[in-house]
């Protein structure tokens, strides 16, 4: 009975009780009111892979974006496409816009290296290819920025499906924008919005290719005694994915690539090093992808108890019913119109996906190749 209690306990911490202990415990000290003057230059690094069909409306958007007095860097970070993107890039040369290519494929990160060491700007914003901002963007990021112990700004991200209904992924992604908020309140994030966010030059410096930027970003601040924190002024739009079926493969490399950065970047869970953040990692990272192991553990005890008891034989029936709601979803897909059903089957879909990750890194598997979802 305790064990099942402790596995219960350990599979809803990380996203129930770690926000509720964020909550409670108190803020960070407040830093003093000063402020530091405005960056007078700003890249945008937009990365790319293939991305021939939507490349040259996002560098219209770009253009678009405004910001007073700051001269403003355009750069496309292009992980060796073998389409078109490069050759749409060029003809943008006119408009000031600049190609940093990666000659052979090696991630989204390291195309973004190539981009960082081909700039001089004191902020350095990152965009996806599919990722539409809002034309204040530039002056939002700008503003933030004017805060001295900010290192990092995280963009809210905004899902929109293709008739502007709220799918699984949208409501996820509102929780992870609340939890966002609170390690803000509390210290700093622990991971930033790959698809929109902006860092100081030398936040970036410490560039690591092997570490997923949102992460790396991350992690790079506290080495410099800096926050990253989410701003609700930035936002960032993008679209549902075209073929869901993909989306599984977008998980396991996500959870895979995180794995193996905090195996690389361990020391960050030395909590005499680095405080509340590696309590905040911990919580957000390790017990996360803890979850599923604790789930198989209360689904294995409670298989023991229902023998002998009628209370068990239900919570079994049940845990049984949310497992399967998966499948479930594809075979009578009006369950997808229920939004706790979506919900039940994207958790259960990113915690197998958190499993099969965990797998991978213990074999040795690491992912740094990026194919971008197409949305």
């Amino acid at each position: 009975m305790i064990s099942f209690w402790l596995c219960l306990l350990g599979a809803t911490y990380s996203y129930f009780w770690y926000p509720v202990l964020l909550m409670l415990l108190p803020p960070r000290a407040p830093d003093s009111s000063r402020r530091t003057a405005r960056a007078r230059k700003v890249a945008v690094i937009v990365a790319a892979r293939n991305e021939a069909g939507k490349i040259a409306a996002k560098l219209e958007n770009t253009f678009a974006l405004t910001v007073a007095d700051v001269e403003m860097d355009v750069i496309v970070a292009s992980d060796a496409s073998d389409d078109a993107t490069d050759a749409i890039v060029r003809s943008f040369g006119p408009r000031g816009v600049r190609l940093a290519r990666s000659p052979t494929r090696r991630g989204k990160e390291y195309a973004q290296e190539i981009a960082i060491r081909s700039t001089d700007a004191d902020l350095l914003v990152f965009t996806d290819a599919g990722t539409i901002l809002p034309a204040d963007a530039l002056e939002r990021v700008c503003d933030a920025f004017e805060d001295p112990t900010v290192g990092a700004i995280s963009s809210v991200d905004r899902f929109i499906s293709a008739d502007g209904a709220l799918e699984g992924e949208g409501a996820y992604v509102r929780y992870e924008m609340w939890l966002r908020d609170l390690e803000t309140r509390f210290y700093s994030l622990v991971g930033l919005s790959g698809s929109f966010f902006a860092a100081r030059r030398g936040v970036c410096e410490r560039w690591d290719h092997r570490i997923p930027s949102d992460f790396g970003t991350a992690l790079a601040c506290a080495e410099l005694g800096l926050r990253a924190i989410s701003d609700r002024r930035v936002i960032g739009y993008y679209k549902n994915i075209v073929d869901s079926r993909k989306e599984y493969q977008r998980k396991l490399r996500t959870v895979t690539r995180g794995m193996n950065a905090l195996r690389i970047r361990r020391a960050v869970l030395n909590p005499f090093r680095y405080g509340r953040l590696s309590f905040e990692v911990f919580s957000h990272k390790i017990m996360r992808w803890a979850t599923p192991w604790f789930m198989m553990g209360a689904f294995g005890v409670s298989v023991l108890l229902a023998v002998r008891s009628p209370a068990f034989r239900i919570v079994l029936a049940a845990q049984i019913a949310f497992y399967l709601l998966p499948l479930m979803s594809r075979l009578v897909p009006r369950l997808c119109r229920i939004r706790l059903a979506r919900l039940g089957a994207y958790f259960v879909e990113v915690n197998v996906a958190m499993a099969h990750a965990a797998l991978l890194t213990l074999s040795g598997r690491t992912i740094l190749t990026w194919e971008p979802s197409k949305r």
